[in-house]
């Protein structure tokens, strides 16, 4: 894969949820929501406050998905993100 966000955007792989809960209630797949965090996988030139590897939470209809390699990832401007997890 080689993509290179512009402007003020990231490439963000999503983070998948547990698929089962506390309680051992086992969640199908088309009922989970899609998860509010990601792995930044490509920074623009123009982002100094991410890199590569941060974990990070967005809000949920945020970014715009692609495909690259057969996989999906999220286009998100950095506005859209809330935070680092550390």
């Amino acid at each position: 894969m080689n993509f290179q966000p512009l402007g003020k955007r990231v490439l963000v792989k999503r983070l998948e949820e547990e698929n089962t809960t506390i309680s051992g209630i086992i969640i199908p797949d088309n009922a989970k929501e899609k998860p509010s965090k990601g792995e930044v996988v490509a920074v623009s030139s123009e982002v100094t406050a991410l890199a590569c590897g941060n974990i990070v939470v967005f809000g949920k209809y945020s970014g715009n998905e692609i495909s690259l390699d057969a996989k999906k990832y999220l286009v998100i401007d950095t506005d859209d993100i809330f935070g680092i997890i550390q």
